[in-house]
């Protein structure tokens, strides 16, 4: 059974399960309930995928073998718009070649059938905590973007300029501004940024991808 949309936007994290057997859904759904998560239940590949994605902690328990899509072309086809969630493949019949290929694309873990409750539990837990740390990093890249596009064009330049290791006098000459205007516009970017330190600074560039100064 799915869980209603509105649910997948708070703070408890969501467990999506995909597995054609009814049996095994009903048992995780429950299971994942009382332990205190989200629970969303599909059948096939194609239903989960016609679900919006969980904007806070996540992970899918994953059957190998699905009617239609398998579970390994939808962690290919997870890749690019979701491909920071975690996956826990479960298979009644896997094989090596088969828990190598899900592993070397991201597969947190891969259980055979059956599997013990408390297997089960720790493997979502592990994947809800590499999940949170994912989200917390799309947050905090997310806030850096935010505070460079506060950035007046000019201060743009500045920074590029000052985190690529130039003097302020280098950076001036490259915009054909005065050191004095460089130092203000670097103070401002400082203060935007609320980066304490050029070193800090720099980090943040890295982040952003800036790494060649702008010149004018």
């Amino acid at each position: 059974m799915m869980a209603p949309t509105s649910a997948l936007s708070d703070a408890t994290p969501t467990v999506f399960v995909v597995d054609d057997d009814e049996f095994v859904r009903e048992a995780l759904e429950t299971m994942i309930q009382v332990a205190g998560w989200h629970a969303c239940t599909f059948a096939s590949a194609a239903s989960f995928l016609a679900c919006p994605p969980a904007t806070g902690a996540s992970c899918l328990v994953l059957d190998v073998n699905l009617p239609g899509l398998s579970g390994l072309d939808l962690q290919t086809a997870l890749a690019d718009d979701r491909g920071d969630m975690p996956i826990i493949f479960v298979t009644g019949f896997g094989d090596i070649p088969m828990s190598v290929r899900a592993m070397k694309a991201g597969a947190v873990e891969f259980l055979t059938k059956p599997f013990s409750e408390q297997v089960m539990l720790d493997a979502i837990r592990a994947a809800l905590d590499r999940s949170r740390a994912a989200v917390g990093d799309q947050a905090a890249l997310q806030e850096l973007r935010d505070r460079y596009a506060d950035l007046s064009p000019r201060e743009r330049q500045v920074m590029a300029g000052v985190v690529s290791g130039r003097m302020n006098k280098q950076v001036g000459g490259d915009l054909g501004i005065t050191e004095i205007t460089v130092k203000k516009h670097r103070g401002r970017v400082m203060e935007k940024m609320r980066a304490r330190s050029l070193a800090e600074l720099v980090t943040m560039s890295a982040s952003l991808g800036i790494s060649a100064p702008v010149k004018g």
